[in-house]
């Protein structure tokens, strides 16, 4: 069973030199919010009812890990233990069936879970025993299972037990080994896979023979974020709006350094648009500007990484369809961007380009590692 008490015990991999936290942690687990969107009842609120300010979801204060679909949540409590709910299409919320729920419900019996990256309409989720388990929508060969059936219910990734890592793009997946290496599936339209070409793969197939990976950031819609145990910055795949932050609007089918820094500590990919977290606590954005997505009191697109304000104090952030979320260390929450859906929490439809922060509360833990077609926002609490 994983142990959560306290922080996130983050694997060995990840803790190499220069290469900072991993996405979602550590924070403490508690009590489990979310709001924005909610045709099919991906808030776990018990009905579809959209909500423009944060509603908590049921009254356990057990929650650790959480990931986002487009339309459908996972959890993992404390106690090693999945739970679904929202949109049931494609089998994605791993019951056995295409069933939607508007509340949690627990996947099978097991208590090892560990980490969660999400799809478009999948997940992928890593257990303690170092397995790599996906299941949903599978067009693309995203589940990695050799084909491109669909499954409702959890299938293991190979046979391995090496898996350190994981992290997920709209219709692909990247994952890191014990040993450094780095892996992808899925769909490969833009080069998102890394290989050099557009083919897409149904199995896993490493990228490059580098053994120094430390971070694969939760991908964009097409593209792929990763930081080495040096601290360097690399991405790939879609590169109009200059979504790769290597001063181009060029797409690119390998890895490719952003800048010259070894300060990188956590990357984010949104929709056409990228974000990073750094050492010192600066959080730096670039790519398509508009909505204000990247926070800097514009829409303007950009294509290196440029600081939101100049704060030293960013802790964990994540990017939803053309919005972010940020938690300071602090424990206050901040968000900006669309907010089509109410998504940035502010009791309002209202976009912003700049942070704003959402209500006084300073007890705020975490952030999910939204799928960037996300038009909803989750949050942690303690204490």
């Amino acid at each position: 069973m994983p142990n959560y008490s306290g922080k996130w015990n983050l694997p060995t991999v990840m803790q190499a030199e220069g290469a900072g936290t991993w996405p979602l942690g550590p924070f403490e687990a508690g009590t489990l919010w979310m709001w924005g969107q909610n045709a099919y009842g991906n808030l776990g609120t018990g009905n579809t009812t959209s909500y423009s300010s944060p509603v908590q979801v049921g009254a356990l204060a057990t929650w650790a890990v959480l990931g986002q679909t487009n339309s459908a949540t996972a959890g993992v409590s404390t106690d090693g233990t999945l739970w679904t709910w929202g949109n049931g299409a494609s089998g994605v919320l791993g019951h056995s069936n295409t069933t939607s729920y508007s509340s949690p419900v627990q996947v099978g019996a097991l208590t090892n879970w560990s980490q969660v990256a999400s799809g478009q309409t999948h997940f992928m989720m890593l257990k303690t025993d170092g397995t790599i388990w996906c299941w949903g929508a599978n067009s693309s060969g995203q589940l990695g299972q050799g084909d491109t059936a669909d499954r409702s219910s959890p299938v293991q990734v190979g046979a391995l037990t090496t898996w350190a890592q994981v992290g997920g793009g709209e219709n692909f997946c990247l994952a890191i080994k014990t040993d450094g290496t780095l892996w992808a599936w899925g769909q490969n339209n833009s080069g998102q896979l890394g290989q050099g070409n557009t083919t897409s793969y149904s199995s896993p197939v490493q990228v490059g023979a580098l053994t120094t990976w430390a971070i694969a950031g939760n991908a964009g819609a097409h593209n792929s974020s990763a930081v080495k145990t040096d601290g360097t910055l690399w991405t790939w795949g879609y590169g109009p709006n200059g979504v790769n932050g290597d001063g181009t609007a060029t797409s690119r089918s390998s890895p490719v350094q952003v800048g010259a820094l070894t300060t990188w500590a956590t990357p984010i990919g949104g929709t056409q648009f990228m974000a990073a977290l750094k050492t010192d606590g600066t959080l730096w954005t670039w790519g398509a500007g508009s909505d204000g997505r990247l926070g800097h009191g514009n829409t303007t697109t950009i294509s290196s990484p440029v600081q939101v304000g100049t704060l030293t104090n960013w802790s964990k952030a994540a990017c939803g369809n053309n919005f972010m979320t940020a938690v300071k260390t602090d424990g206050t929450f901040w968000t900006w961007g669309s907010s089509y859906h109410g998504q940035l929490g502010h009791g309002n439809t209202t976009s912003l380009s700049s942070p704003v922060q959402v209500g006084a509360l300073t007890t705020w833990g975490g952030v999910t590692n939204c799928m960037p077609v996300a038009s909803s926002s989750v949050g942690l609490q303690h204490g």
